[in-house]
């Protein structure tokens, strides 16, 4: 129990409410700390405030410091692309080859699915999909909730960093239990893939992003904002304060010789030295293939997905940016479309586009820290420690890591604070290890979940940044969609937690009850709004492209 008690709960609290009612998330953010600062010190607050500022940007052995490295220089690696022209050259192949919008919408999500890095999948697909989903009126909050609602997800039931810290944090709770019967603890590395299945949320939000793609039906805020685009062709909304402009904020691109070479090849360098990177850290010395000439495949696999999950992701996503970086600049000379001074004032301005990403991500990582210093979730989780049974106990688990991840805006907070405690109680309350699993996925599910309605979660400032979103605009028509989800989570948990149906059937049900649910709700709301569903489904932007307008030609498009 936390010493502060219900005052633990304020601050984030604050932060967030005065986000979403002022739209100023900012200054906000900092009200927020402050607040932090006056409960925690009894007094005026604000030197405690700025020692939590450094705290937070050194914080984790610098894994912070490495996040804000890689993202000013992914910022300049996107402000480079745009100077050779790469993102006009992605705009003429999309618009050639995608020419409806449920086809933009599908590229982006199966590019989400593909590119299971966490951060650096953001900022690729984000910048990506924008130009050619302008082009056909695609509001700007459905790519940020495309981009969102399919990266976290897929990162935890991935190989990403998100892995390694999910097995540590097993392994502590595993090291918490003190009984006889902790000696008889499962693998770690076997609870971790067997709790894929019961991680409901993760994978219905993956599912309930290609439904939504897919069927182009859509309800809440998100049906406002489609209803707007094609009214309109404004993929912003007027009041709209994107965290990122690319037209306002970066000099004009070179038009001329549209390359996609000038995107492609900075990008795939990006992804091969991440890749590369992680897993040459991870790498110990065993030999990997020895298991596979053997025919030991389950063997080969997990060796393969250990060292993946043992490297250090964050190092090996800066040493990717900074080849991003050096190729971009290589390219634009040897091609003579940028020279070096020009490159150099790209980088800057790339650094001054991510400025207020990055103070958004100090913000929210110092909101983070304040309630660590508070105990915000250890009082979020004490409050529920004497109405557990087995029955409602994972969907119990959703709902707290739901409400801590939602006000320390991290998931990975949410499962430090909770594996680790979840998984004893578990134990004490079966009197084994046969409930491991799934409580361990519930954890998961309901990390996601907050992190997906927070607006001081780091993946949502990072998915809006990139697709050039308002912060704001994309929680709230975000939110219709997470809690669509999370309700069908926590029905999921409930029947496993009554009758052990198994996660085979309970998966496809929730999947055709999304699909239900999304026919129903996105009728029922074009109906009392007097939205055209028809017409937003196919798409006023669809048919307004005309090709003759660009001043390349098919040829040079493609060169």
């Amino acid at each position: 129990m936390s010493e502060f008690g219900i005052l633990s709960i304020g601050p984030p609290l604050l932060a967030i409410v005065l986000a979403i009612a002022t739209k100023r998330v900012i200054p906000s953010l900092f009200v927020g700390i402050w607040a932090g600062g006056i409960i925690y010190t009894g007094s005026f607050g604000i030197a405690q405030s700025f020692d939590w500022l450094i705290e937070a940007i050194i914080a984790d052995d610098g894994f912070h410091a490495q996040i804000l490295v890689f993202t000013l220089l992914l910022g300049s690696g996107v402000a480079l692309i745009w100077r050779l022209g790469g993102a006009i050259a992605v705009r003429n192949w999309a618009v050639e080859r995608l020419e409806s919008r449920r086809k933009i919408g599908l590229m982006t999500w199966i590019l989400g699915l593909g590119i299971f890095f966490d951060y650096a999948s953001m900022a690729i697909v984000g910048s990506t999909m924008r130009e050619a989903s302008d082009r056909l009126r695609i509001p700007r909050e459905k790519l940020s909730y495309i981009v969102d609602s399919t990266t976290a997800p897929v990162a935890t039931i991935g190989i990403s960093s998100w892995v390694a810290f999910q097995l540590s944090m097993i392994n502590e709770g595993f090291s918490n239990i003190e009984s006889e019967g902790a000696a008889q603890a499962p693998d770690v590395f076997s609870v971790y893939l067997h709790s894929i299945p019961y991680n409901a949320y993760a994978i219905l939000s993956i599912v309930m992003v290609g439904i939504i793609v897919t069927t182009q039906r859509d309800y809440g805020e998100m049906l406002d904002a489609e209803h707007r685009a094609q009214t309109t062709g404004a993929v912003n909304a007027p009041d709209a304060d994107p965290l990122q402009d690319m037209d306002e904020s970066l000099s004009e691109p070179n038009a001329t010789r549209p390359m996609l070479r000038t995107f492609l090849l900075p990008i795939s360098m990006l992804l091969a030295v991440t890749v590369g990177g992680a897993l040459w850290t991870g790498y110990d010395g065993q030999p990997v293939l020895e298991p596979l000439f053997a025919l030991e495949i389950t063997t080969f696999v997990r060796e393969v997905v250990t060292i993946a999950a043992d490297g250090a992701w964050t190092t090996a996503l800066m040493w990717g940016s900074f080849a991003m970086v050096m190729t971009a600049i290589a390219i634009g000379l040897a091609y003579d479309l940028c020279d070096l001074d020009e490159s150099i004032d790209a980088i800057l301005e790339g650094f001054e586009l991510m400025l207020t990403a990055v103070t958004i991500l100090v913000l929210a990582w110092t909101i983070g820290t304040v309630a660590n210093a508070l105990g915000t979730g250890n009082y979020v989780a004490s409050l529920v420690e004497n109405i557990l049974s087995p029955g409602v106990f994972p969907a119990l688990v959703f709902l707290v890591a739901a409400v801590i991840s939602f006000t320390m805006g991290s998931s990975w907070a949410t499962m430090g604070l909770l594996t680790p405690t979840a998984i004893p109680v578990a134990f004490e309350l079966t009197g084994g290890f046969g409930s491991t699993s799934v409580v361990v996925g519930a954890v998961f599910s309901g990390a996601i979940f907050g992190d997906h309605t927070s607006p001081i979660s780091d993946t949502t400032v990072l998915s809006s940044t990139f697709t050039g979103t308002d912060l704001i605009a994309h929680v709230r028509t975000q939110s219709y969609y997470a809690v669509t989800v999370a309700i069908i989570s926590i029905l999921f948990y409930l029947t496993y937690g009554f009758f052990e149906t198994s996660p085979v059937a309970l998966l496809p049900a929730g999947m055709l009850l999304l699909v239900g649910v999304v026919y129903g709700l996105s009728k029922f709301d074009a109906r009392r709004k007097g939205i055209d569903l028809t017409s937003i489904r196919n798409g006023a932007g669809d048919s307004t492209y005309d090709s003759s307008s660009e001043s390349t030609t098919p040829t040079e498009r493609l060169d």
